[in-house]
C-alpha cells in the first residue's frame, strides 16, 4: 500500500504550480517595478531637455522660469520623488556663460512582501547660454 501511495502521481501538477506560481508572480512584479523606473528615467530626461531649451532662450529667463519649465515637463514619476537643483549660472575661462542643470529621481521599490532596493537616478546637463 505504501508503494502504491508513492507511485501515485495524481495532484503533482498542483503541487508544482504551488511552488512555481509565487516565484512567477514576484518576477512579473519586479518587471513592473523596472518599467516604472524606466518610465521615470525617460520623464526626467525630458524635463532636463525642456529646462535646457528654456535656459538657452534669449533674453535669458529667470531661474524660476527654468525650474517651472522642468517641473511642468516631467512625466512618469509615479510613486517616486522628483527633485532638481537650482540652476546655477557660471562663466568659463574663455568668458562663455553656462548653466548646470541637474535632476534626481528616487523611488522605493517593492517586492510584494519585502521592501526592494531604493533606486536613484540622477541626470545632469551643462547648457551654454547666450550672453
Amino acid at each position: 500500500m505504501i508503494r502504491r501511495v508513492f507511485r501515485n502521481q495524481d495532484g503533482t501538477a498542483v503541487i508544482e504550480t504551488a511552488f512555481a506560481l509565487p516565484i512567477l508572480i514576484a518576477l512579473i512584479w519586479m518587471i513592473v517595478q523596472l518599467g516604472l523606473v524606466l518610465r521615470a528615467s525617460a520623464g526626467i530626461q525630458h524635463a532636463l531637455g525642456e529646462g535646457a531649451r528654456k535656459a538657452t532662450l534669449f533674453p535669458q529667463p529667470s531661474q524660476t522660469e527654468i525650474e517651472d519649465a522642468m517641473s511642468d515637463a516631467v512625466y512618469g514619476v509615479g510613486p517616486g520623488k522628483f527633485d532638481f537643483t537650482v540652476p546655477a549660472s557660471s562663466t568659463s575661462l574663455d568668458g562663455g556663460q553656462y548653466m548646470d542643470l541637474e535632476v534626481t529621481y528616487t523611488q522605493h521599490t517593492s517586492l510584494l512582501v519585502f521592501p526592494g532596493p531604493t533606486v536613484t537616478i540622477t541626470r545632469d546637463k551643462r547648457v551654454w547660454v547666450a550672453s
